[in-house]
């Protein structure tokens, strides 16, 4: 078995301090895209949006100390969270286990697990993973996560695990309450903004002056700007009453750390 040597005893003795600054505007994009990214997730594993935010913390200050790689992006995706919904619900089910801690002992578990493919050395057998399979199966995900966040766009509940039930479910709501026209206002203008940020945005910057990092960076803002100004849009029309729902009130300070429930 191969000895752990955690890798932040190899490049802090080559640290400095233009690495630092690099490292803190990284921090500061990183933040600005990953508070409304994390709240999005948790609602599409099916857990509260606070859980996403605190499941963000421990994995980016985790792999900074123990990771070996120095671009990889770490943090919450959208085939994990669909995965553990899946998880959850079907163990929630099952076991009538609250869906918050089934997602917390599916977290243990399957990092107890990467530490023992880790130690082995088993990385090599991505190699062997078909590149059709990983295509076909990052291709119906996303299809099953935009389907599933239809329901959201639309003002309609719409939950599901396969693609007959979410069909089903969006149809059903469509048929009993209708399309909420204030949330599909909303959520369709977001979408034309994020769309136009990605791809026009950042090509406008540099022609009006700004440094490729810089536009880079402001480009990449745009998630969280949607945020503020759809929490701008509701606040000040009152469209929580309009049928718009909203995450509400957060609970302040972090979590205690605790032991899944086995």
């Amino acid at each position: 078995m191969a000895r752990f040597r955690p890798a932040a005893l190899d490049w802090l003795r080559r640290y400095d301090g233009r690495t630092a600054g690099a490292d803190g505007l990284a921090a500061v994009i990183v933040t600005i895209m990953l508070v409304p990214q994390s709240l999005a997730y948790a609602m599409l594993a099916g857990l509260p949006p606070a859980a996403g935010l605190y499941a963000s913390i421990l994995p980016l200050i985790a792999y900074a100390a123990f990771g070996s790689s120095r671009t990889l992006a770490v943090g919450p995706v959208a085939v994990i969270s669909l995965m553990t919904a899946a998880a959850t619900a079907e163990a929630a089910a099952a076991t009538g286990i609250a869906p918050a801690a089934a997602a917390l002992l599916l977290a243990g578990l399957s990092g107890l697990m990467l530490l023992a493919m880790a130690a082995l050395r088993l990385g090599f057998v991505a190699n062997f993973l078909s590149h059709p399979v990983v295509g076909g199966f990052i291709t119906a995900s996303g299809l099953l996560i935009a389907l599933g966040q239809t329901g959201h766009l639309l003002g309609v509940s719409a939950r599901g695990d396969t693609l007959p039930a979410i069909l089903t479910a969006l149809y059903d709501g469509l048929t009993s309450r209708g399309i909420n026209l204030p949330t599909l206002v909303v959520g369709g203008l977001s979408l034309i903004f994020l769309f136009w940020c990605r791809k026009r945005l950042k090509p406008l910057l540099v022609k009006a002056g700004f440094g490729p990092r810089a536009a880079d960076a402001v480009a990449k803002a745009a998630p969280a700007v949607a945020v503020l100004a759809s929490i701008l849009a509701v606040g000040q029309l009152d469209l929580a009453a309009a049928g718009v729902k909203v995450v509400g009130a957060l609970p302040a300070g972090l979590p205690p750390l605790t032991l899944p429930p086995l």
